[in-house]
């Protein structure tokens, strides 16, 4: 009896702690509010299973508790009871699946309009590399890295020379634009997260990886690395900026292109 009862004031305390938790997620920035809602329906869909095993459980142990002169009876076969276990688990397995794709698929297929943005890790700093006039990226190459290019670009190609370079310092992006994150690593593991973006993905060496999603508020958020990286990993933090149209261009003129940061290193190189 105790032991059932138990059981069922797990059931009743974990509803309320759900129900009143302090803890929930930060106010969304983006329009990923469908990771949100998958998370919710996962949280219904394992909740609700959670409850009826731990009540089945309870249930259980009351009505076949220990009686004195009582004799269980041995039946190892119900086809009735697996049959319906088998629909119930196949539509919960479904209800779960589902929305998770559906997002994935959603997750995977960037808008053609999306601006792009690189965002480089290394241990534990983040930097940042945007498109320049030409709207298009140059090479780079983590083997190019060096003190003086930090993120591995290739100076002898043409396209790279005009790409701007964000380097140790905060990204500005402007609102309800589509942007395309791509992810590179240029040491370890690194995993680019912003809480209130919801959308991430990890930084692999080797690869570039991306998300996509498009900021929906002006505002400051903190960037997170979300991927245990060294010693320095709670360190590993930055800034975006989502501004609106206007105030991104004021902040996009301020800064400076490849060939202008390596305009120094030429002229070292051609002096006496």
């Amino acid at each position: 009896m105790a032991v059932a009862l138990i059981l069922v004031l797990v059931v009743l305390g974990s509803i309320l702690f759900h129900i009143l938790s302090p803890w929930w997620w930060t106010p969304i920035a983006s329009n990923w509010n469908y990771i949100d809602h998958t998370l919710v329906i996962t949280f219904w869909i394992t909740g609700a299973v959670f409850t009826a095993v731990v009540l089945f459980m309870a249930f259980c142990v009351f009505r076949f508790r220990h009686r004195k002169g009582a004799k269980a009876a041995y039946q190892p076969e119900n086809k009735r009871l697996e049959w319906w276990l088998t629909v119930v688990t196949a539509v919960g397995v479904a209800a779960m699946l589902a929305p998770g794709l559906y997002v994935w698929a959603q997750f995977i297929t960037v808008p053609e309009d999306a601006s792009e943005v690189e965002v480089v890790g290394q241990q534990w700093q983040w930097s940042y590399r945007l498109p320049g006039e030409d709207g298009r990226f140059g090479r780079a190459d983590n083997r190019l890295v060096t003190f003086e290019n930090p993120l591995g670009l290739d100076p002898e190609d043409p396209a790279g020379q005009d790409d701007i370079i964000i380097e140790a310092a905060d990204l500005h992006l402007p609102v309800d634009r589509p942007v395309k994150m791509l992810l590179r690593s240029i040491d370890v593991l690194h995993d680019f997260y912003v809480p209130e973006f919801r959308a991430k993905m990890d930084m692999v060496p080797g690869m570039v990886t991306y998300f996509w999603f498009t900021p929906t508020r002006t505002g400051t958020f903190e960037v997170l690395c979300a991927e245990l990286c060294g010693t320095g990993h709670g360190y590993m933090r930055g800034t975006v900026v989502v501004d609106t149209q206007e105030d991104f261009e004021g902040w996009l003129a301020g800064q400076s292109t490849f060939a202008q940061l390596l305009a120094p290193t030429r002229l070292g190189a051609a002096g006496p």
